[in-house]
């Protein structure tokens, strides 16, 4: 998906002539925290709902703000991720698309952002969520892969982050099977830290079951 095919062609533009106080409407009537401006066609930044909030003179012609202006943008012809993070670098809640000539195409909003990334991630499909924590050095996708097919199973979508304070690795697995017990049981038969999991379940985890024995007996 680029990011040509998600442009909201609603979001007003402001040219450098307008007042403070009209971007601010225009910002509260759309409910953005953002609003791009453009110069014949030409993308010139983003000007932000607290830079204008900030002005005293609400009739001041926001071409003295210019040089507040935030000049991220992406280019028409980008994979759709690269639009999620300049949403999320810049904390806005429209991303702006240009074409190679710098002309504004039209801007991205968070809330079609969230739904693609939805659709990629494969949340419509029904099945189960399987979270691993490992080193970096220990992750392979073909070890991973191997287990769950072992299991008669499919990964439709893989996910990996790094805990910023431990640099360990989280790995998110959405399985096309709800009942992912036995897949489960596998990844720690081969010593995998599974540290989180959800589905519906048809027979109980066996170290989750030996534990809530151990705490019944402990209990006599």
């Amino acid at each position: 998906m680029l990011t040509i095919d998600l442009i909201n062609s609603n979001i007003p533009r402001l040219q450098l002539k307008d007042s403070v106080s009209k971007a601010l409407q225009l910002i509260t009537d759309f409910r953005v925290t953002h609003l791009p401006v453009v110069e014949n066609e030409k993308f010139l930044g983003l000007v932000s709902e607290d830079d204008l909030l900030d002005q005293e003179e609400l009739k001041m012609p926001i071409e003295l703000m210019q040089e507040s202006f935030i000049l991220d943008k992406v280019h028409d012809n980008e994979h759709f991720l690269n639009a999620v993070t300049c949403s999320n670098r810049i904390d806005s809640t429209v991303v702006p698309v240009i074409n190679d000539e710098n002309e504004l195409m039209g801007v991205i909003t968070t809330d079609i952002l969230l739904h693609t990334l939805g659709n990629f991630a494969g949340t419509n499909e029904i099945g189960g969520i399987i979270v691993l924590e490992m080193e970096r050095s220990q992750f392979a996708i073909s070890e991973i892969s191997r287990i769950v097919e072992s299991n008669d199973a499919t990964i439709l979508h893989l996910n990996t982050t790094v805990h910023a304070e431990t640099g360990m690795l989280t790995v998110t697995l959405h399985i096309n099977k709800k009942e992912i017990s036995a897949i489960v049981a596998t990844f720690e038969r081969y010593e995998f830290d599974v540290i989180y999991f959800f589905g519906n379940e048809k027979f109980e985890n066996e170290i989750h079951s030996n534990y809530r024995h151990l705490m019944n007996y402990l209990d006599i």
